[in-house]
């Protein structure tokens, strides 16, 4: 069977690739030069204006892959660079004295690769190593698939189980899903003979991997502990807002949700993204023979799963005294000294190191909308809308744009820090609305809006790279997943939590 696959699917990979390369070069050029000759909307500055043709650029070049996505990332920041004085500084920045634009944008376009989130991520692929080296990622995997595996659906259930049990407990979804649940997963799939960046890769493979990924970003929206965003964005309420919402506040705001889409993930990705192997009976045959074929827990296996346990146990206990990015230098500096890996390993990870430079860079050019004013303009904007508005409406709105402006970042975090105090203020000059209400519809959408794109979330990026999600698919399934998230909170949580106080 999989030979056949691979035969009937690579002429047709080939055939397109010289026009392919070509439009999708074109595309994002094209988009740049066409915003760049508009003139600047009233309010916002030109070089604003510029910059946000860039990143369009990027984001289209991300989408459409004429380059690696690392690559992309890349050139994105050193056209800003380059460009600096045109695209990201106001000629009132430049006329100050002593003002160096060219340090100044240099400090800008390396600050991503300083981001704690984006080392986390670097890490959890270097975990990757520890389970494939040792051994032990392929003995839980192949225990996993004796006790599921006999259907594709429930192997699904399995995993998204394991995902909902860890929520609460690791406050980083980086480290749950990316660092813990991604390695295992990751074994999975050649054993049914689904391999990574082939034809035979959404035989099994893209369906476990976009599963976890969606119930990733439900988790951290249902648990207030499940995602550091979230408990950022508490301790930010609390300051400015005098806004408090407790552990069970925030689970019962969003559980009319967030359960339900956990219960049906498994069969509706298996219905929108459907695997090609739906059950195999020999295949859980064969891995109780492997297993006993693999013989006792080596020592290796052991070790590393003990680093496995302590780094856990640092993420749920160590929180007030070791960050969790900490926490990965810690066991990836005892996977090479207690040899479950060795350092030149480590340095031949391709992509963990390309995901650090894509990430990174992607980091930067979205800080660069904040820094060049173009979000303010962008919320103001919005402001102006909603004059003379109903509340219902007002918050239907200030919610859908809040969720979808995370399309312009790649961070949560980020995203709060720049947008939360931008939208409530905007909420609080329309007569009627419930701030504190429309404080907690905006924080419980954290979670779910890190689905929408490749860069939106910390494991984003990490499933991305796996070579089972297709930059086309990862987008077009982000963009349906996105809608269907955002119109059942707005249909569901919205009239739960908005109703009762107006």
């Amino acid at each position: 069977m999989t030979g056949n696959s691979v035969a009937a699917t690579a002429p047709e990979a080939a055939i397109g690739v010289g026009p392919s390369l070509w439009w999708r070069s074109a595309v994002p050029l094209a988009a740049i030069v066409a915003i760049a000759l508009l003139p600047a909307p009233a309010g916002l500055g030109q070089h604003a204006w510029y910059y946000f043709a860039v990143f369009v650029g990027v984001v289209l070049g991300l989408m459409l892959e004429p380059l690696p996505g690392a690559m992309v990332g890349l050139l994105g920041v050193t056209t800003v660079s380059i460009l600096c004085r045109w695209v990201f500084f106001s000629p009132a920045e430049q006329a100050r004295p002593g003002f160096d634009a060219a340090g100044a944008v240099v400090k800008w376009a390396l600050a991503g690769f300083s981001n704690s989130s984006v080392w986390l991520i670097v890490g959890a692929f270097m975990f990757t190593l520890g389970y494939e080296q040792s051994g032990l990622g392929r003995r839980i995997a192949l225990l996993l698939i004796r006790a599921m595996g006999r259907r594709t659906l429930t192997l699904g259930y399995a995993l998204v189980a394991i995902e909902t049990l860890l929520a609460p407990f690791v406050p980083s979804v980086t480290a749950r899903t990316g660092g813990i649940i991604y390695p295992v997963m990751r074994n999975l799939p050649p054993l049914y003979g689904s391999m990574p960046n082939e034809p035979s890769a959404r035989w099994i493979g893209s369906y476990l991997m976009w599963t976890v990924m969606a119930a990733s970003c439900v988790t951290s929206s249902l648990f207030l502990t499940a995602f550091a965003p979230n408990l950022l964005a508490l301790e930010f309420l609390k300051k400015t807002a005098n806004i408090e919402i407790g552990w069970g506040q925030w689970f019962l705001a969003f559980a009319p949700v967030g359960v339900p889409l956990l219960l049906a993930l498994p069969a509706l990705v298996y219905v929108v993204y459907p695997p090609r192997i739906r059950q195999g009976t020999e295949v859980v045959t064969w891995a109780g023979e492997q297993i006993a074929a693999m013989g006792p827990v080596s020592r290796r296996e052991l070790v590393f799963g003990l680093l496995v346990l302590l780094g856990l146990a640092l993420w749920i206990f160590g929180g007030a005294f070791v960050n969790a990015t900490t926490v990965v230098l810690i066991v990836l500096v005892l996977m090479v000294l207690t040899k479950v890996t060795d350092w030149r390993s480590v340095t031949e990870n391709k992509v963990a190191w390309g995901t650090l430079v894509w990430f990174a860079t992607l980091i930067s050019m979205a800080d660069g909308l904040n820094q060049t004013g173009f979000v303010a303009w962008f919320a103001h904007l919005v402001a102006s809308h909603l004059q003379g508005v109903s509340p219902v409406a007002a918050v239907v709105a200030l919610v859908s744009v809040f969720f979808l402006s995370h399309y312009l970042f790649a961070s949560v975090t980020a995203h709060a820090t720049a947008m939360l105090p931008v939208i409530l203020a905007v909420g609080a000059a329309v007569p009627g609305v419930p701030v504190a209400t429309l404080a907690q519809m905006l924080v419980l959408t954290l979670g779910i809006m890190g689905i929408i794109t490749p860069y939106g979330a910390g494991p984003s990026p990490i499933f991305a790279g796996s070579g089972y999600l297709p930059a086309r698919d990862f987008w077009r399934l982000g963009t349906l997943f996105g809608a269907l998230y955002l119109v059942l909170f707005l249909l569901i949580g919205l009239p739960t939590l908005l109703l009762p106080v107006l």
